[in-house]
């Protein structure tokens, strides 16, 4: 029996080794899972596998879902009360967000400006943040040096996400080839629906409308399997994708 512990311990750790390599981590996380298969595995799934996880994030959403269907304004009001009131850095990043979240792109920017020009210049989800912000802008360059300077810190952080965000930036600045290039290895590496499903969006509105139809009998397949519940999750993604492909079939 505890052969076969330690053999499930193993295995875990071996689990997440994979995650550590596919998601681009720091390699002394191979270290720290082998060399403590059960300790290590714990301390990877806390602060690594969990955070950056589909259910994580995906709880997340459903709640700021929830609370922004019963006080849409919530958030931006209380950001820019404690923002008045204590004008600190972390104050001007929420605030920040806050308007991102609201729509109000090009305020968000001055403001995610004014928190790089402070301490927190390098801070990643600052970066993170603008780079949202300056592509809801248009902006595309601006997001594009950003989203290079979180890569180059630190490959693992975030990194589907931002490799989604690059592709996107990538394909506003008309540089299709980066763009597809990114698109594809978010896909290979991560196999989500969302990669999926950005890149077929891209597909649809970039003219590579072969390629769009390849994609869509698989995502329809992964949405024909989803419950009520991931269904409604996905629901603002779902919409755009439709949207793309009415496009297509539209002209």
């Amino acid at each position: 029996m505890p052969f076969a512990g330690l053999g499930l311990h193993i295995l875990i750790a071996l689990f997440f080794a994979v995650h550590v390599v596919r998601s681009g981590q720091q390699l002394y996380w191979l270290f720290v899972l082998f060399s403590f298969p059960l300790l290590g595995s714990i301390v990877y799934f806390l602060v690594i596998y969990l955070p950056n996880s589909r259910l994580e994030r995906g709880a997340r959403q459903v709640v700021a879902a929830a609370a922004k269907t019963l006080d849409p304004t919530k958030e931006l009001r209380e950001a820019r009360a404690a923002f008045d009131y204590t004008p600190t850095a972390q104050n001007q990043m929420r605030l920040a967000a806050a308007l991102l979240g609201g729509g109000l792109a090009e305020e968000a920017a001055q403001n995610y400006e004014a928190c790089l020009k402070g301490p927190f210049a390098a801070d990643l989800e600052i970066r993170l943040g603008a780079a949202s912000t300056y592509l809801a802008c248009q902006r595309a360059t601006d997001a594009i040096t950003h989203l290079q300077f979180i890569r180059q810190t630190d490959a693992g952080f975030r990194a589907e996400q931002i490799g989604l965000l690059l592709a996107q930036a990538y394909a506003a600045a008309d540089r299709h080839q980066e763009a597809q290039a990114e698109f594809e290895s978010a896909m290979a590496r991560f196999g989500t629906f969302e990669s999926r499903a950005e890149y077929a969006i891209w597909a649809c509105t970039s003219g590579e409308h072969a390629l769009a139809t390849r994609l869509q009998p698989e995502l329809q397949q992964t949405m024909d399997r989803w419950s009520r519940h991931t269904r409604s999750m996905n629901q603002p993604l779902i919409r755009r994708l439709n949207a793309a492909y009415a496009q297509v079939k539209a002209g």
